[in-house]
């Protein structure tokens, strides 16, 4: 038998699964679901009529919730599609490191300095309002073991 004190677990996961299942039909539009294996939003969705003896397809049009690229899909409307978990959460800006990591709040104060700023319009929004020196909030989308901050606003909570 082997040693058991050689044994050792850094982390320990839940198991839990980035996505559920729903049949195909009850998809809508604004709803996410998992096209190509990446998380997209529906952003356009359309049956088709069945055949002599067959099913009626469901066309899915999605963006990416974290790239922006478009994917597409056909699937029977009686079939299942899984649906990943989509958190999103706000955070308060405190800082940016020299590095591009932004060092964020949570409501219940607690720190995280994990994620960095993203790229494109976003990003440059950020940066901007940051060296203004502006209270920002930033919304962060979390799904499938990925996350990023896909917006930003001014914090007026605290003027009131």
């Amino acid at each position: 038998m082997a040693d058991i004190e050689d044994t050792h677990f850094e982390t320990g996961d839940s198991g839990a699964s980035a996505t559920f299942p729903m049949q195909c039909s009850a998809l809508r539009k604004n709803g996410f679901v998992m096209l190509k294996a990446r998380p997209c939003k529906i952003v356009e969705m359309s049956t088709s009529k069945t055949g002599k003896h067959g099913h009626a397809k469901v066309h899915l049009v999605g963006i990416d919730i974290f790239s922006g690229k478009k994917y597409e899909d056909i699937c029977p409307s009686t079939h299942n599609m899984d649906v990943p978990h989509v958190k999103r959460e706000d955070y308060q800006l405190t800082d940016i490191s020299d590095d591009g990591y932004l060092s964020l709040m949570s409501d219940n104060g607690e720190l995280r300095e994990d994620l960095k700023i993203p790229d494109g319009e976003v990003g440059a929004q950020l940066r901007s309002d940051h060296d203004a020196g502006k209270d920002i909030l930033c919304t962060v989308l979390k799904s499938c073991g990925e996350e990023v901050v896909i917006a930003v606003k001014t914090n007026t909570a605290l003027d009131k």
